[in-house]
């Protein structure tokens, strides 16, 4: 594959990033199978490149977006990438919240996230309803796990609302305000999005985890049929979203989900390496330079320091891919403007070859460069800008 990487990209300017379509494709068709003839809402925060983004929607399976910001969805809407976005988080932003209410073709075709009666304020004060366009809401449920009064959970902290009495009362709010439709509601998995981004740990931690990600699947089972039904007998809905590339099968055999969504899983970053559902094929690489040897046994690159988000630890640092043979160094880990990486296959290294690493998260290696080499087995077949090579900066 490495040589397949090299030959593709020539001599292109590095460091760069490629992405594999022969991989992207086949996983593309894997999550497909797997939503079982529900269509796939393609998380943007995962791919953040209007080219693919632009392929993913004329593939059959996939349809919508799930947008990380109200900057973007307006943007892929505005700029005609899609025609269905779905914001997945609250918006605060006064500015993209005055372009969605001023036209109506924006606010027919965006639907904003909701979990407080205090953003519909917020959206009120930028334009009362009288003088706007109306809105399409979608309400947010926590998903995670919790017990012990909450002192022990599973997934991050999200929306406050967690029952259908919850939301059922934001629910009847929400119809009843001038300006807003609620059309949708959101049910992330997020307690599985947690246990596949937290560290390998001994047998015994494993197992806690794992039971309490099977208690957690089924408390979500039934608190979610029931908020949907809660819902339900309030309006209208015209879709559930849920999911995510970890628990895309379970999710998608849920009667009372319509949809799922996905994203991570067409490009496979490392953290999705230890799925207990689908792990993807690795399909997004950068590629950095050796420029110095310093001693037997060891090269470095230049840069390197590509850390994900989330709590700080190895799993959040970039993995040496090809050639193999390779690993970060425990003192400097991945660096700013450089990193040593250490093993056997070092010496065989001459200044300029390249090591292809693998990034922890899909989205933000988008983050780091202007654009995707796109590769089909040995050859380039476009280079295609990310969103910060078409200027945007959304977070």
């Amino acid at each position: 594959m490495r040589h397949r990487l090299n030959s593709a990209i020539g001599d292109d300017d590095v460091p760069l990033a490629a992405v594999d379509l022969d991989a992207w494709d086949s996983n593309a068709d894997e999550l497909v199978r797997l939503a079982a003839g529900k269509p796939i809402r393609i998380v943007s925060a995962a791919v953040r490149n209007r080219t693919l983004l632009r392929q993913l929607l004329a593939r059959d399976g996939f349809s919508g977006v799930l947008a990380y910001t109200l900057r973007e969805a307006v943007w892929l809407v505005g700029t005609g990438i899609c025609d269905d976005a779905v914001v997945a988080y609250p918006s605060a932003d006064r500015r993209a919240l005055s372009r969605l209410v001023g036209e109506e073709h924006l606010a027919g075709r965006i639907t904003i996230m909701v979990d407080d009666i205090a953003q519909l304020d917020l959206v009120d004060a930028v334009a009362p309803p009288e003088a706007r366009a109306e809105l399409r809401v979608c309400l947010d449920l926590d998903c995670s796990w919790q017990a012990l009064g909450g002192r022990l959970r599973l997934g991050p902290l999200r929306s406050p609302l967690r029952t259908p009495e919850d939301m059922a009362r934001l629910a009847r709010a929400v119809v009843a305000r001038p300006g807003f439709r609620l059309v949708g509601i959101q049910a992330y998995e997020a307690h599985v999005a947690a246990a596949h981004d937290a560290p390998p740990h001994g047998r015994v931690r494993a197992y806690l985890r794992r039971l309490m990600r099977k208690r957690a699947d089924q408390d979500l089972a039934s608190r979610r049929a029931a908020v949907v039904d809660a819902v339900r007998d309030i309006c209208d809905l015209e879709f559930v979203t849920a999911g995510g590339t970890g628990s895309i099968r379970s999710t998608a055999a849920d009667a009372s989900v319509t949809e799922v969504a996905a994203g991570s899983g067409l490009l496979g970053p490392t953290l999705l390496d230890r799925s207990e559902d689908f792990v993807p094929l690795p399909a997004a690489f950068f590629a950095l330079p050796v420029v110095r040897r310093p001693r037997n046994g060891v090269v470095t690159v230049a840069g390197g320091g590509y850390v994900a988000s989330g709590a700080a630890g190895r799993d959040r640092l970039p993995v040496p891919w090809l050639p193999e043979g390779l690993k970060l160094g425990t003192p400097e880990g991945a660096g700013q403007t450089q990193t040593p990486l250490h093993g056997p296959t070092a010496d065989g290294l001459a200044l300029g070859d390249l090591v292809w690493f693998r990034h922890a998260k899909a989205g933000e290696l988008a983050e780091r460069f202007d654009s995707y080499h796109l590769v089909r087995g040995e050859r380039l077949v476009d280079t295609a800008p990310t969103y910060r090579g078409d200027g945007k900066t959304f977070l």
